[in-house]
């Protein structure tokens, strides 16, 4: 497991982060303290999650930063862990319980301090933009928090360029912490942060921490001959389910996962192993967000550490993206 600075800051990151997203719901207390087990005896010590996971069902917020924050107490494990969590997303029914204002912000952050159990966070995340708030007024609030000691480092997730461009330029203008990460959604079916996010953030100094590098388990190839959305998965998520299946539940993405399938089964390659990969070989990823809800899904994907494709591999690996049609769903809203 390599270990790299998270942008221009000295935080140093695993090249994997655990995805928390299942805690709660899909995987129980005890099934998600085996998985943080397995992630950390593996090497991984960064941590993502939100405010709003379990992302599934209305009641269910919160819960997973409270398994997240018992591990961390059982286990002692707090200073041995990069902790990332996220705000903005909706955490109650009232009109100031959701999104960027500097009421929500602050309030976010005390929710999550208390149900992490620790008095500071080493990430904290803006989810997805809030076009409701001045970038200022968000700022400014993170800025406060900073400056409190209650957060070390600010980063967003699904900014589209431009607005991760006024951001950097807000903060620097008024003195106030900048972003030093981004979160895109980034895989070899979804490759739309090449053409300005990638570029922006190297040329800032932003680290990228990806999600979803298995598309939501497509490139596993665990749907390839599934003709019906399975219930249990996050196809079948109400809320969520839909914008999974806008994303990936397509007929060209399972094609091009059989041709994947094809290509590197005579290999021995996993396709697992081939899409983490070959994420984590593209220029400019500093580490891509893996979630599971099984312990042993977890351990199984996590060999794609392992795996260096070569230079042939890489170039059927990006011939995928180039083959499918260009009318899919190319939003980088929440995930």
């Amino acid at each position: 497991m390599k270990i790299k600075r998270l942008g221009n800051t000295g935080l140093q990151v695993s090249e994997v982060a655990l995805g928390t997203m299942t805690f709660g719901h899909q995987a129980n207390q005890e099934v998600a303290f085996q998985m943080m087990d397995i992630a950390e005896r593996a090497g991984v010590n960064f941590f993502d999650t939100a405010n709003i996971y379990p992302d599934t069902e209305a009641g269910l917020q919160g819960r997973t930063e409270e398994i997240v924050g018992n591990w961390l107490r059982v286990r002692k494990a707090r200073e041995r862990v990069v902790l990332a969590t996220k705000c903005g997303g909706p955490m109650g029914e009232g009109p100031n319980q959701s999104g960027l204002s500097r009421k929500h912000i602050l309030a976010a952050c005390e929710a999550s301090l208390r149900r992490l159990q620790t008095d500071y966070l080493d990430l904290y995340q803006v989810h997805w933009p809030d076009p409701q708030t001045p970038i200022e007024e968000t700022l400014s609030a993170l800025d406060q928090l900073v400056r409190e000691g209650k957060v070390r480092y600010i980063g967003c997730s699904n900014f589209p360029a431009w607005q991760l461009a006024d951001a950097l330029w807000t903060s620097k203008m008024h003195g106030l912490s900048n972003f030093v990460s981004d979160q895109p959604r980034y895989n070899m079916l979804f490759r739309m942060i090449e053409d300005e996010i990638l570029p922006l953030c190297r040329a800032h100094g932003l680290g990228v921490i990806v999600y979803n590098p298995l598309a939501a388990g497509v490139l596993t190839g665990r749907y390839r001959q599934t003709p019906e959305v399975q219930q249990g998965t996050r196809f079948s998520f109400r809320g969520s389910g839909q914008l999974y299946q806008r994303r990936y539940w397509k007929e060209a993405m399972f094609e091009a996962v059989e041709q994947l399938h094809d290509f590197f089964t005579p290999r021995n390659k996993s396709l697992t192993h081939v899409a983490l990969a070959w994420v984590l070989q593209q220029p400019g990823i500093t580490s891509a967000i893996l979630g599971a809800s099984r312990p042993e899904q977890l351990t199984d994907s996590l060999k794609g550490v392992e795996l260096t494709l070569d230079e042939e591999e890489l170039n059927v690996c990006n011939e995928t993206w180039f083959q499918l049609p260009r009318e899919q769903d190319q939003s980088v809203a929440r995930r």
